[in-house]
């Protein structure tokens, strides 16, 4: 049990003893007044007077009232006269802070999966079954310690689903970390606020650099609250290089070593690049180039070559629409390579074609209809003859890479 409970049982206490004293000096009986002396006769005698004094104690510690067993808690601070209504509200935010742990480090959310574009539905339909799974077991034993009306007295919340700070290494934040944290992007989200809108206010553009520091102090805040995995999982998930990283790679999926790696690359170079944006000596341009080089080269490195250039094809809206096709028609992951490039070679081309003004009108639509014949062979022999006729013969037939197949 936490600090917080002992602090609600010591008041309790002390608010008992406060009311014992109380009543017993309330049944002092009034001094009276100081009469004059009387002869005192003293009659001396054997016999033994006996007293009967019972010692009772009045404090009570810590140990003797806290139990993991909430039943036998609840029987102790009903021994030293607890109030029930405080009862419950101690058990509530005990209940609520053991079940709060549960979601931080027992649920998968797709937050703590930051290297995915877009979230893996099946992770994110597991996550919201085991979070009414837990709201279940909350309530259900509340119920059995404090009956069906705790609720009445109690309004709490059920955390959001996509919890900020979860998984292995934040989940295991202490709320006293948490709420620090917390603190910490509410300052900078402020600071932040006002150093854009004074700008504003100004006229003035706003200073790469300037951000940069700022960017910076908070790092160093972060710094005393945080590990440095604590600190890499927080900017992994949350950080703006992290954030352009996604959409970069959306549609095209990094592994987790993947992005972490060039994560670190880039976020590295993306805390110096507003440095040496101003300035035109050569050692600024020098150090500039460097640092895009490096962040521009994290990829490839990270990746290898082949992947590597796999990536820079799907930047390509025709080898996007390969992709797309694939996977409507069922067709192989290794065949979008090849459809891109038969794709591409034919839309090169149509515009060389189109661009040739030597040809007259009917040149000009012989050597594109022989341009598409080429292009529907090339594209039968690399997806069958199956596949590509249930392209061909689809609905959406005059969309995608092969809509110059079947004009």
């Amino acid at each position: 049990m936490r600090s917080r409970i002992a602090l609600w049982i010591s008041l309790v206490l002390n608010l008992a003893l406060a009311a014992v004293l109380g009543s017993r000096l309330s049944r002092r009986e009034p001094e009276r007044p100081i009469q004059s002396a009387q002869p005192v006769r003293v009659t001396t005698t054997n016999q033994v007077i006996k007293t009967n004094v019972v010692v009772r104690r009045q404090n009570f510690t810590w140990q003797e009232i806290e139990s993991t067993n909430y039943v036998t808690f609840i029987a102790n601070l009903r021994a030293i006269g607890c109030p029930e209504a405080t009862i419950r509200d101690i058990i509530v935010a005990e209940v609520n802070a053991l079940y709060d742990r549960k979601r931080a480090t027992e649920i998968v959310t797709p937050e703590q999966q930051w290297w995915r574009s877009t979230p893996d539905q099946q992770v994110v339909t597991a996550a919201m079954s085991q979070m009414h799974g837990l709201e279940i077991e909350r309530r259900n034993l509340l119920n059995q310690l404090l009956g069906a009306k705790w609720e009445a007295a109690n309004s709490w919340e059920v955390a959001a689903f996509n919890v900020r700070l979860d998984g292995p290494v934040l989940g295991s934040l202490t709320p006293e970390a948490k709420q620090s944290l917390r603190d910490l992007e509410t300052r900078f989200a402020q600071q932040k606020q006002e150093y854009l809108s004074g700008r504003q206010k100004a006229g003035e553009p706003v200073d790469a650099a300037e951000m940069a520091r700022l960017q910076e102090a908070n790092r160093k805040e972060l710094a005393k609250v945080l590990s440095p995995a604590q600190i890499e999982e927080y900017l992994l998930r949350y950080s703006d290089v992290a954030q352009n990283l996604r959409r970069e790679f959306a549609g095209f999926e990094l592994t987790s070593e993947e992005f972490r790696s060039i994560f670190r690359a880039r976020d590295a170079a993306e805390q110096q690049l507003p440095l040496y944006a101003k300035g035109d000596d050569p050692a600024t341009v020098r150090r500039r180039e460097e640092l895009e080089k490096q962040r521009d080269e994290a990829a490839k490195q990270a990746m290898g070559p082949e992947r590597y250039q796999l990536f820079v094809f799907s930047q390509d809206p025709i080898f996007r629409q390969a992709q797309a096709a694939a996977e409507q028609i069922g067709a192989p992951p290794e065949t979008v390579l090849p459809v891109y490039q038969i794709n591409q070679a034919a839309e090169q081309e149509r515009q060389r074609i189109n661009s040739d003004a030597n040809l007259s009108g009917e040149q000009r639509a012989a050597a594109l209809a022989a341009t598409v014949n080429q292009q529907q062979e090339s594209l039968r022999k690399v997806l069958g003859r199956e596949a590509f006729e249930r392209y061909s013969q689809g609905q959406n037939a005059a969309k995608g890479p092969f809509e110059a197949v079947i004009k």
